[in-house]
């Protein structure tokens, strides 16, 4: 083993952490100058349960935060303060956050007060809205200030890195480690099944601004449009938040050609966007993942960090109000022209090697490689 081995502690609490970030512990633990501990606060518990076993990643430390209706001001304090207690224990050279989730500010504020650098991947997202999404757009802009190296998914992110005065030095593009996840996800899957002459629709929703109102107007376009076109059907994997399974329910159950399902682990939902016609979704990770697999992507919000999507034109942001929704999905369902464009475009969030760059990064600015 190595004389000069360093730690880094990959801190994570929530299913999207989770996927983006296992093929990083991955590529880190392939290092022997690198010792690897990571670390759950569990802020989601079930749904990064499932994630940690498609990637078979077990926690050094799992610090079990998630109570019961917590919210956030009381979320973040345990945060800091357990991850504190973490770091001092751990004593790690550097520390890993991952996007945008309380857990990843709480992580980087933690880190900071021990005096221990920084690295955050999928950094200089923006919506240019502070409060939207909530809280997530004030937490990444959070961890952009407290971190030492930012590992930009596109370019586009970069320069907005660039904008905040971020110096250059301190900034690399690596493509989004969720397409390295997907990928390798990808290559295990069974084969697709034989069509069965309908075409399925794969839906997700559940962020905290599309609660109420906008989440059972997108629920009675999707079903005005199931009730037009008879050879449509939808798969809704359904966030176990109470307040959107009410309104859900209220709308789609019952229906014969809907399947309302439990949230789907990591591997199934790749084969669901792999075996769908297309995807409607408030979902971040989507909107990067469907456009590897050739699947256009309605984006129901009225902002995305994730522009370059849209730019390319595998996206399309639709927002929730229903005749809008209504008619963007009957487009694509009837014109097969307008499909296509969608669905063969490029995907502009990278090629499946950021987890190698992240690490080599880390690696030097460790001082185990030159640079």
């Amino acid at each position: 083993m190595p004389v000069n081995v360093k730690t880094v502690a990959v801190v994570f609490g929530t299913r999207p952490e989770a996927v983006k970030l296992a093929p990083v512990v991955a590529e880190l633990r392939r290092h022997p100058d690198l010792r690897v501990r990571v670390v759950a606060t569990a802020q989601h518990r079930e749904m990064l349960d499932q994630a940690l076993a498609v990637f078979g990643v077990a926690p050094d430390v799992d610090l079990d935060l998630m109570r019961p209706g917590q919210t956030l001001p009381d979320l973040t304090a345990r945060l800091v303060t357990a991850l504190a207690n973490t770091f001092e224990a751990e004593r790690p050279d550097a520390v890993l956050v991952q996007g945008d989730t309380t857990t990843a500010f709480a992580g980087a504020l933690a880190a900071f007060y021990a005096h221990v650098p920084v690295g955050h991947v999928e950094a200089g997202l923006r919506s240019g809205v502070p409060d939207d999404p909530f809280p997530e757009e004030a937490n990444r802009r959070l961890v952009g200030v407290l971190a030492d190296l930012h590992f930009a998914p596109t370019p586009r992110a970069a320069n907005n890195l660039r904008r905040e005065g971020v110096p250059e030095a301190r900034i690399l593009v690596t493509g989004n480690t969720v397409i390295d996840a997907l990928l390798g996800v990808l290559r295990a899957l069974p084969s697709a099944p034989a069509p069965n002459g309908r075409r399925r629709l794969l839906m997700t929703m559940h962020r905290r601004e599309n609660w109420g109102g906008p989440i059972r107007e997108v629920c009675v376009a999707v079903r005005e449009v199931l009730e037009a076109r008879p050879d449509v059907e939808l798969l809704f994997p359904v966030h176990r938040n109470p307040l959107v399974r009410e309104e859900v329910g209220g709308v789609l159950a019952g229906h014969p050609r809907v399947e309302l399902a439990e949230p789907l682990d990591y591997g199934e939902l790749v084969r669901a966007m792999r075996d769908c016609t297309l995807v409607l979704t408030d979902s971040g990770g989507i909107q990067e993942e469907a456009p590897t697999l050739g699947k256009p992507v309605l984006v129901l919000r009225r902002t995305t960090e994730r522009p370059e999507a849209v730019e390319a034109g595998c996206a399309r942001l639709v927002g929730t109000e229903r005749a809008a929704v209504r008619g963007e999905l009957m487009r694509l369902l009837d014109e097969p022209a307008a499909y296509a464009a969608m669905a063969h475009v490029a995907n502009p969030f990278g090629d499946g090697r950021a987890s190698e760059r992240v690490a080599l990064a880390l690696r030097q600015r460790l001082g185990l490689v030159g640079h």
